[in-house]
């Protein structure tokens, strides 16, 4: 069955020039390996197919049931250099949460 990500896990971004970091932590531990399976670096840049230009790096943080990614050239420049009209990551993690995942 197909869900949206936003069933089993929280997010938070943030930005830093043109880089874009997004955490992903699950609700409950037993939806870590979910998270692992469907939530790849290759999915989270298509996703974003339009936004982020650059490389898509994954970190695993177990311990807290968590995933984080950076995410290069994303903001086209960033904040004070960009003409998007909202040049910042804040809305990254509330758009990944639509990332439809097989349960």
């Amino acid at each position: 069955m197909r869900i949206p990500l936003a069933r089993i896990a929280h997010a938070r971004s943030g930005d830093k020039g043109d880089l874009v970091n997004i955490g992903v932590i699950a609700y409950r531990a037993e939806d870590y390996d979910l998270l692992l399976r469907e939530v790849t670096a290759e999915r989270v840049k298509a996703h974003f197919a339009e936004r982020i230009l650059g490389e898509v790096v994954r970190y695993e943080l177990p311990n807290i049931h968590a995933l984080n990614f950076v995410c290069r050239e994303a903001l086209m420049g960033g904040g004070t250099l960009s003409l998007l009209s909202d040049a910042q990551g804040k809305s990254f993690g509330g758009g990944l949460l639509g990332l439809m995942i097989d349960s």
